[in-house]
């Protein structure tokens, strides 16, 4: 059998969207920081796959980190810390939040690993507004 060669930027678009995956589950902040590492190295060079996946994992991982920062804390300031129901809204609010992220992460990833773009849905398309000079 043949096998095609992969895309070009395509392993650089895999490793983006791991890293998205490694923060959002195994070791965030440690994982972001290498992900924001390889975006500021990469952002001008990498091939169009590459670079739609790279600013989309870094853009959503910065939008999505804030958006549960602020609404978690927003839900604690209006409930109180001693409300028993602030902890559920925020762990409920938290964990669907989360698993949307990791779940449009591991559809990012599997169009990655086909060399495919694949915008996420919302936040995704805020990395379009990221301009490369």
């Amino acid at each position: 059998m043949n096998e095609s060669a992969p895309a070009p930027g395509q392993a650089l678009a895999v490793n983006a969207e791991l890293l998205y995956l490694v923060n959002l589950m195994l070791a965030p902040g440690l994982a972001f920081l290498l992900l924001a590492w390889l975006w500021l190295k990469h952002r001008r060079t990498a091939p169009a796959l590459a670079r739609q996946h790279l600013d989309q994992t870094f853009v959503v991982s910065l939008c999505g980190g804030a958006l549960l920062i602020v609404a978690c804390g927003v839900i604690l300031a209006l409930g109180g810390l001693d409300w028993s129901w602030t902890w559920v809204i925020v762990l409920l609010y938290f964990l669907l939040v989360h698993s949307t992220l990791i779940m449009f992460g591991l559809i990012g990833l599997s169009h990655a690993m086909a060399g495919k773009v694949w915008p996420f849905p919302l936040l995704g398309r805020a990395a379009r507004w990221i301009e490369v000079k």
